[in-house]
């Protein structure tokens, strides 16, 4: 097996990080650990990964990287999403159709009494994904309890240009549908709640609200027989223009949202986004940064069609091949320096 665009990827991103910036847990080392972590499936705790890099010749110790995690500035990481998002798209090339941009947030509970006597009992990660070049934007952390419509702006002003952002309930508002409309260039389908008060207008248009808060748009309303739902999704896409939209194709634009809860389950089940290792807000800001990493990687690479297409299948064949290896910070060195 030969992974020819994985050693490329990786030397973008981790090349150019110092190695003396820090005397004892340079800035290399520090992000090539946690990567580890997040995509090696045979670490378990961070004692499994430190006990092997000693056994093996790294001399780096836990409780450094504990106070490196805690008191680092997270933006490298950031740093780093945004090189493999601008890889990816030049990866897409330019866009020649709508693209969609689901948005959701996905809940993490936090576990650390430490946490929760400073008030945390959860984190939430806003962001859409890029039905185009597969690239999450507009990542949002937020700790602590509260609503997706007060948190998700920054998240919604990421929707592509000429792109159509999708959206749940949890989102709805009619304040949220005034600042949706005010945007010319980005269009949106956004499920609201069926006890909101609709009036019809002979426009063929709605009015969503009472009290002095209603908003005229677009309302279209399908059912699921099969599990006896109704849907009322607000649109600003065209009705009565050349680029008309159809009702069964903004119900058909709705079921896109789906792709952003497979991304939940993917970095929960396979890149350990449900096992927060650290016990304070930046350590947990810097694993969900890794996490987002390590997907954006996979995005990336490619690997001989035979084992399969998916990222999970890339992988588990990263997996695979990194069995010749000790461990990924071993691989890591061993593509940039020895080759």
């Amino acid at each position: 097996m030969i992974v020819q665009s994985f050693p490329k990827v990786i030397k973008s991103i981790l090349k150019p990080l110092p190695r003396n910036d820090y005397p004892v847990l340079n800035t290399f080392s520090f992000v090539c650990c946690w990567l580890e972590y997040v995509m090696d499936k045979s670490v378990v705790s961070m004692q499994d990964l430190f006990k092997r890099l000693n056994t093996q010749g790294i001399d780096l110790k836990i409780s450094n990287f504990s106070k490196a995690s805690k008191r680092r500035d997270p933006q490298v990481f950031l740093d780093i999403i945004n090189q493999l998002k601008e890889q990816l798209r030049r990866k897409k090339g330019e866009r020649n159709a709508r693209s969609y941009f689901p948005i959701d947030s996905t809940m993490i509970s936090l576990t650390s009494k430490l946490l929760w006597s400073q008030g945390y009992h959860q984190v939430k990660l806003f962001c859409g994904l890029d039905s185009w070049t597969s690239e999450p934007g507009g990542i949002v952390i937020y700790f602590g309890q509260g609503h997706d419509h007060k948190y998700g702006q920054k998240t919604l002003e990421e929707i592509p240009e000429n792109g159509v952002g999708i959206m749940d309930r949890g989102f709805a508002s009619c304040e949220r549908i005034k600042k949706l409309k005010e945007n010319k260039n980005q269009t949106f389908v956004l499920r609201i709640k069926n006890n909101v008060t609709l009036e019809m207008l002979e426009n063929g248009k709605s009015k969503v609200g009472k009290d002095g808060r209603e908003v005229e748009i677009r309302v279209v309303a399908f059912c699921d027989l099969e599990k006896r739902t109704e849907f009322r999704l607000a649109t600003n896409l065209p009705v009565d223009e050349e680029a008309v939209v159809s009702n069964e194709e903004i119900a058909e634009i709705y079921v896109q949202r789906w792709q952003i809860e497979l991304l939940w389950k993917f970095l929960k089940m396979h890149l350990k986004l449900d096992r927060l290792m650290t016990k304070n807000e930046n350590g947990i800001r810097i694993q969900i940064y890794c996490c987002l990493i390590a997907y954006l990687i996979l995005q990336l690479i490619e690997i001989p069609q035979e084992f399969g297409k998916t990222i999970l299948d890339k992988l588990r064949y990263l997996q695979s091949y990194m069995c010749q290896e000790i461990s990924y910070v071993h691989w890591f060195r061993k593509l940039i320096w020895l080759r």
